[in-house]
């Protein structure tokens, strides 16, 4: 199975922008002289599928069809006993804070939540995210150090041995478990949180969703339909997830 899912989640990169759009363009070019028709097709369809997802309006409706959970409500937070906030990548070699590596921008922006939560709460913090490529430090240790220097916090439990969202889940669970502690607001970009919650319920945890970084919704008028490069960028990781749960859902259906 493992085996399977990674053969999904190498093969879903070549299926994302801009790779999937200059491989159609490509593959038009090459035909263009044998089989006009289709070389033409595949160059259109490849240079209007690159400008349709540059557009604001639908990067907007990627992003928002992945967003089902509301903040959570005060009477959810009551029943939490912990907040666990996931690792969403790293920068590498930043020098502005000192530390080497440092979160990306996903990771501020989930950080800077959790951090929010916390203090509403004055519930404990696990911090959850390992090495990639084996790098220096763990990610999760880059996000216990963010806390405590950026925003004032100390963090209870540095989770520094996961590579994916289902490790989050396990090794998270494992701690938790250790301190009996069972219902968890869990922070993650909203369009993340629809993968991620199952996987920490199969841990036996109870999760309550507490999402961050909705998608905006473009401004009224002509600029909403103006394509950007920033915009393909959120097409495209919207993309990600949504083969991310087809992979995901492939991976379920097959048998061990």
């Amino acid at each position: 199975m493992t085996g399977y899912r990674h053969m999904l989640h190498a093969l879903k990169y070549l299926l994302l922008p801009p790779l999937i759009n200059m491989l159609l363009i490509v593959s038009g070019l090459v035909l263009w002289k044998t089989s006009r028709g289709v070389g033409i097709t595949l160059v259109a369809l490849g240079m209007a599928s690159l400008l349709a997802l540059s557009l604001p309006w639908v990067s907007y409706w990627l992003r928002k069809g992945l967003e089902p959970y509301e903040p959570p409500a005060p009477s959810a937070l009551q029943d939490a006993q912990a907040i666990v906030i996931l690792g969403g990548g790293r920068d590498f070699g930043t020098p502005e804070f000192g530390w080497g590596d440092a979160p990306n921008n996903a990771t501020w922006r989930r950080l800077g939540y959790g951090a929010w939560l916390a203090r509403e709460t004055n519930l404990p913090l696990l911090v959850s995210g390992g090495r990639g490529h084996d790098e220096a430090l763990a990610e999760a240790t880059l996000m216990a150090r963010a806390l405590e220097q950026a925003f004032g916090l100390d963090v209870r439990w540095v989770e520094t041995r996961s590579r994916s969202t289902a490790e989050n889940a396990e090794f998270s669970a494992t701690i938790l478990e250790r301190e009996g502690l069972d219902t968890v607001l869990l922070v993650s970009q909203a369009w993340h949180l629809p993968r991620a919650i199952p996987e920490f319920e199969q841990t036996g945890l109870r999760v309550i969703p507490a999402p961050t970084e909705y998608a905006s919704r473009p401004p009224n008028g002509p600029i909403a339909w103006i394509p950007r490069a920033y915009h393909l960028r959120q097409s495209t990781q919207a993309l990600h997830e949504w083969l991310g749960r087809g992979a995901h859902a492939l991976g379920e259906r097959k048998p061990e």
